[in-house]
């Protein structure tokens, strides 16, 4: 049951990650008369949904009682205000990243951007290596070797798609830098995020909503 469980998320994760790519890419290149939607409302229309979810499942785990909601809601957030504090910097990185998002899907095909965001990986490789002391192995190194290699590939024109290219050679450029400023940026806060779930007893599911509230503030 459990290994079944397991293939069974691997399978909707993967579902998920590419619908969510190929949705985001056609929607902006999509051509219509009409202005197109701003990406920063897509954002946090998404951050919306994610806080909303973490508001439920934090009151499942105080029993579906309002009041228990209430009270976890308020000892863990609002009376620990240096604990909140610590999730300003992931949630600016975040809101970085995920409108970065938004341009490198607008100037690259759906294959090349999710191969190159894969360099995420890599950077958070490295972040962990030098923020949490973790060690990689020798097959470690290696993967990410081919990775870089990979994506190297990915990046290098074909004779069919020079033309192509020199004539879209400034949104190339945009694109490929707006993917690799979020590959660092995902890397860091994906690792910081971890660094402070690792020195508190709080939720993760408080801590998203902790995460999502500083994000959020600006915007509304």
């Amino acid at each position: 049951m459990s290994a079944n469980l397991k293939y069974l998320s691997l399978g909707i994760l993967v579902f998920q990650t590419t619908s969510l790519v190929l949705t985001m890419r056609y929607s902006r290149t999509l051509k219509e008369e009409g202005p197109r939607y701003l990406s920063s409302t897509a954002v946090v229309v998404a951050e919306l949904l994610k806080i909303m979810a973490c508001i439920l499942l934090v009151y499942k785990d105080s029993k579906c009682s309002l009041r228990a909601l209430n009270r976890i809601l308020h000892d863990e957030i609002l009376n620990k205000p240096m604990e909140t504090l610590k999730l300003a910097i992931p949630s600016g990185i975040y809101t970085l990243q995920n409108n970065l998002l938004y341009v490198a899907l607008s100037n690259l095909d759906a294959a090349t951007y999710q191969v190159t965001y894969q360099l995420k990986i890599l950077t958070t490789a490295l972040f962990s290596v030098s923020m949490l002391g973790k060690k990689l192995g020798l097959y470690q190194w290696l993967s990410l070797v081919i990775l870089m290699t990979g994506v190297a590939f990915v990046q290098w024109p074909s004779d069919s798609q020079e033309l192509e290219k020199e004539l879209s050679a400034g949104s190339q450029f945009v694109g490929l830098m707006a993917v690799l400023t979020a590959c660092f940026s995902s890397g860091f806060a994906g690792v910081y995020f971890e660094k402070i779930l690792k020195e508190t007893k709080q939720s993760v599911w408080i801590r998203n909503i902790q995460l999502v509230s500083f994000f959020l503030e600006p915007s509304l």
